[in-house]
């Protein structure tokens, strides 16, 4: 694309030496390591790295253009601007030619739910014949191809490059996990929203929010960024759990129609006569006076709560409830949430990512709904990360399981033992076990039970690794439990 063109898109700024006439760009990138030959590179600056540190580097290596908003020293024409954050939504957007304008986009915003509620969407969608995208915090994937992803929601840049190709590729719909950091960040800047989703708010993140005031505020930014208009040829919908007192608060917050779901509140999806066994789900839908009855394969309230936002987004983009509904009832699960592990034992074990304290609360409601013997816990919290929640999550596992084992979990630059420590601070009762260890607390879970009890091993779900200090090493709940099965009930 020609660079004047391109930098056009850029309204306040300052060019510092000019730019040829003649001069294409040829790739856009944030990261040094990416530039190539005609290459355009945006400073950025960032928690642990300030990009104006390798402008230098960065011409060296082929760059030919350079946005900052420090000075620099550097051979190419410079363009200033006050942020450059926004900047690269801008170029990203103009450079891969607005690419979410040709996609129907659907975000999905919320403290629990997020992975699931996307991709029961995108189950939908490819029963419906379509080619379809997921975007969220297991990977990015462009039809039937996955490609890693580092943040649950990527930056601008990233986002744009992947609608563009998910177009090359014909993908017609795409999934999306919205995070509230993203937000604030102004990751998801230059992106084109149809529908928006809410589906919780509880106390997670508060490290980077600080007040749950604020973590509200962040959500709220995707239903107020829906804009203010409205096209007869492409509608706009919020979708919001008017269970939760958060998602009432944002019919106000966006000038989108609304499509309310729930079970306790009076929605327009609404689940009444909800039915929970350790194999599946039933309930009723209440929905424009009609009942329709539903069957699902997935256990337990929270999961009916997650089918009714899939329904009610998939309904606003135009689908027929019917077969929405045939989609839904052959859905077996999302790798990670609720996962049933398989062996030779005579009790369950379950992974979920349970991470946050209302997310660990749902799961072992749903467990108690269905037990029959006793329920052991084993779970976690994060290093580096929101320091308060941690005694909540233990007074949540101390309360719904019968024997819980705290341990590990990401420890990142934190000590394991210290992180238990706050963990059991607000403890007064002794009956729990701390291993440190994770493998051994979940083998101990596993070694402990006996017939009709349940294993829930929370906190990491899909994770294939744990983060000691600032290293990734391959550990997977799924694997660790099938092992410890058939080391202590070989059958």
């Amino acid at each position: 694309m020609n660079a004047i063109d391109l930098v056009a898109n850029l309204t306040l700024k300052t060019v510092e030496k000019e730019i040829p006439k003649e001069l294409e760009i040829m790739n856009l990138t944030q990261d040094n390591r990416e530039i190539t030959a005609g290459s355009l590179f945006i400073c950025i600056k960032g928690a642990l790295f300030n990009g104006h540190e390798f402008a230098k580097e960065a011409v060296e290596k082929g760059a030919v253009l350079i946005v900052a908003s420090e000075p620099i020293d550097v051979s190419v024409p410079v363009v200033y601007v006050a942020n450059t954050m926004r900047a690269m939504a801008i170029l990203a957007d103009a450079f891969y030619e607005h690419p979410s304008n040709e996609l129907r986009l659907i975000g999905v915003t919320g403290t629990n739910g997020k992975t699931t509620i996307t991709h029961l969407i995108d189950q939908i969608f490819r029963d419906h014949h379509e080619v379809t995208g997921v975007i969220g915090t297991m990977y990015r994937r462009i039809g039937d191809e996955i490609f890693e992803t580092k943040n649950t929601t990527p930056d601008s840049l990233t986002l744009q490059k992947t609608f563009r190709e998910m177009r090359k590729k014909n993908v017609t719909t795409c999934a999306m996990e919205v995070s509230s950091h993203s937000l604030v960040q102004g990751r998801v800047w230059g992106t084109h929203f149809d529908i928006a989703v809410f589906t919780n708010l509880s106390q997670d993140h508060l490290e980077f929010h600080h007040t749950m005031a604020e973590y509200a505020h962040a959500k709220s930014l995707l239903f107020s960024q829906l804009g203010n208009t409205y096209q007869k040829d492409r509608p706009k919908f919020a979708v919001l759990n008017t269970d939760d007192p958060v998602g009432r608060s944002y019919v106000s917050m966006t000038a989108a129609p609304v499509i309310s779901y729930g079970i306790e509140s009076d929605a327009d999806f609404k689940a009444t006569n909800i039915q929970i066994t350790n194999r599946g789900t039933s309930f009723d839908l209440n929905f424009q006076g009609s009942v329709y009855p539903v069957s699902l394969q997935l256990v337990g309230k929270f999961n009916v709560l997650n089918v009714l936002g899939a329904m009610a987004a998939s309904f606003a983009a135009g689908l027929k409830l019917s077969s929405i509904i045939q989609s839904l009832e052959s859905v077996r699960g999302v790798r990670g949430r609720f996962e049933l592990v398989k062996g030779n034992q005579d009790f369950a074990v379950i992974v979920d990512y349970a991470h946050t304290p209302d997310g660990l609360l749902n799961v072992l409601k749903t467990v108690n709904e269905f037990k029959v013997g006793e329920v052991y816990c084993v779970v976690g919290c994060g290093g580096d990360r929101d320091k308060t929640k941690r005694p909540k999550m233990a007074r949540v596992a101390m309360d719904y399981a019968d024997h819980v084992i705290f341990t590990s979990d990401n420890p990142r630059t934190e000590d394991p033992a210290e992180i238990l420590k706050d963990v059991v601070s607000e403890l007064v009762e002794e009956e729990y076990q701390l291993l440190v260890d994770r493998r051994e607390a979940i083998e101990a879970a596993i070694q402990q039970a006996k017939p009709n009890d349940v294993v829930m091993i929370a906190g990491k779900g899909h994770e294939d690794y744990q983060i000691i200090g600032t290293t990734k090493h391959h550990f997977d709940d799924v694997e660790e439990a099938e092992k410890a099965i058939l080391k202590f009930h070989k059958g």
